[in-house]
């Protein structure tokens, strides 16, 4: 593109071909035809790579050049001079302020296209991976009111306090959302009496800078195949005598509430975790059931936050195992051990390695409430704990792993391979970490034989993907 002229607000304006490099404060004409991993529309210029939030792949769009480096640029859309056969009206009114969905104003299936695409981009250019058979994407029956946890922050002062979610691109500024289209009605309800019930007994917030006030956090959780439901406030201490009456106000207003927990943080992180955990009302627990297994979910587990679409998942990591009921099954990072109950069923037996204690705490509980008697939890890092079981004598036949989306510590992907299990099983929800790894795995003896992309999070970027290698 050629610079024209000046426009009113003193920047650049670019038109036609053979540009120099965009400065900030410029003005330029954009044909948008790509999307990058964290949600950005991406285009060109002479091979210099723009990106602009808020566009999509089709979009023509004025920009504004808010950042200009050697090899890239950002900017924001000035107007739309074109739209994309994709875009479509976002139906939630903080989209675009709010930092949570990023994908909103792109119809679903040009949603699931791109995210297939980006999965076999990865695994080629970072990979140097192009034999595996990539499957089409398995996309969600509902894109909205899928999850079944949603953590909110409480901010503000006791006369106005705020709960909701962070602005984009900024930390320091918590927007109030009212009814999140992400989530259930239940916990838009929840949501709902929580706000009231803070502001109506004038409850005190947390202050960071000053470390003075009470709450920080709340988070809903709903168990879609038993409707029970769980409120988990953090507060900066265990104010139980404060706290009681709004527990009970939640139970009268939402009598799905089976569980509301206070989790003390008292430290200056702003995390929504913390040191001890009293119970206000209820259980400490609410049970979700996958493919007929039951799971006591309490404050701090970790579960998939799409129920329908894990139990999709579920079923591809169980059908590329392949079990037959002879084989001994590893599997790494396993949470609260739900893929190793679903596959005790159908293995000889089942060892899962997980760092968080309480995880493998409720991993064992899960177990023995569902009366599965072959499955060993055990806690650890991976890298330490599977070198004792090998020197223990086990031998795995088949491996799974789903690791963190920083993929693989490298002490942990050489112990893995050394494990020489016939086949792996690799979950992943960052497709350029899987794409590394399942490069080193090649490297090392094992042959990426399909991927399987999921769509566990729709209106955003992230992607779950599913892998299995067979021992070349």
């Amino acid at each position: 593109m050629a610079v024209g002229e000046i426009d009113a607000s003193g920047g650049r304006q670019y038109h036609g071909v053979g540009m120099a490099k965009p400065r900030r404060g410029d003005t330029i004409e954009l044909q948008i035809d790509d999307l990058a991993f964290g949600g950005d529309g991406v285009g060109r210029l002479d091979g210099y790579v723009m990106f602009v939030r808020g566009a999509v792949p089709g979009d023509l769009v004025r920009v504004r050049v808010t950042e200009s480096r050697a090899r890239y640029g950002r900017g924001a859309i000035v107007s739309i001079v074109h739209p994309s056969a994709d875009r479509v009206d976002a139906p939630c009114p903080y989209f675009g302020s709010c930092g949570g969905c990023r994908l909103q104003h792109l119809a679903y299936p040009a949603q699931l296209a791109f995210k297939e695409k980006q999965v076999r981009d990865c695994l080629a250019r970072l990979g140097g991976l192009d034999a595996p058979e990539i499957r089409p994407i398995m996309g969600a029956a509902d894109p909205y009111a899928y999850r079944n946890k949603m953590e909110f922050t409480i901010a503000g002062s006791p006369g106005a306090p705020t709960l909701g979610l962070h602005q984009a691109e900024r930390y320091d500024v918590v927007l109030d959302i009212e009814r999140c289209l992400l989530q259930s009605e239940t916990m838009n309800t929840l949501l709902a009496e929580v706000r009231r019930d803070v502001r109506e007994r004038g409850l005190s917030v947390y202050d960071p800078d000053s470390e003075q006030g009470l709450l920080r956090f709340v988070t809903l959780r709903e168990a879609r195949r038993s409707g029970e439901a769980m409120v988990n406030v953090v507060a900066s201490s265990p104010d139980v005598e404060t706290l009681g009456p709004l527990a009970v106000s939640l139970r009268a207003r939402v009598p799905a509430t089976a569980s509301v927990v206070l989790t003390v943080n008292s430290k200056k992180a702003s995390v929504a975790a913390g040191t001890e955990e009293h119970v206000l009302l209820g259980r400490e627990h609410i049970t979700e059931s996958l493919d007929g297994i039951a799971f006591e979910i309490s404050a701090g587990s970790f579960f998939q936050t799409n129920t329908v679409q894990a139990e999709r998942l579920f079923q591809v990591v169980r059908d590329a195992a392949g079990l037959t009921g002879a084989e001994t099954v590893v599997d790494l990072y396993c949470g609260t051990g739900a893929i190793s109950l679903l596959l005790a069923r159908q293995a000889r037996w089942v060892y899962g390695i997980e760092l968080i204690p309480a995880a493998v705490a409720d991993a064992t509980r899960n177990a023995r409430a569902n009366g599965i008697t072959n499955a060993t939890f055990l806690c650890g890092e991976v890298r330490h704990v599977l070198p004792d079981l090998v020197r223990q004598g086990v031998r795995a036949d088949v491996a799974v792993a789903d690791p963190p989306r920083a993929g693989f510590h490298p002490k942990a992907l050489s112990v893995f391979a050394a494990l020489e299990a016939r086949r792996i099983v690799y979950v992943s929800c960052n497709p350029a970490t899987l794409a590394r790894d399942l490069g080193d795995l090649t490297q090392r003896g094992y042959r990426p034989e399909w991927v399987q992309p999921v769509d566990m999070f729709p209106q955003t970027p992230h992607i779950e993907v599913v892998a299995r290698l067979a021992r070349a």
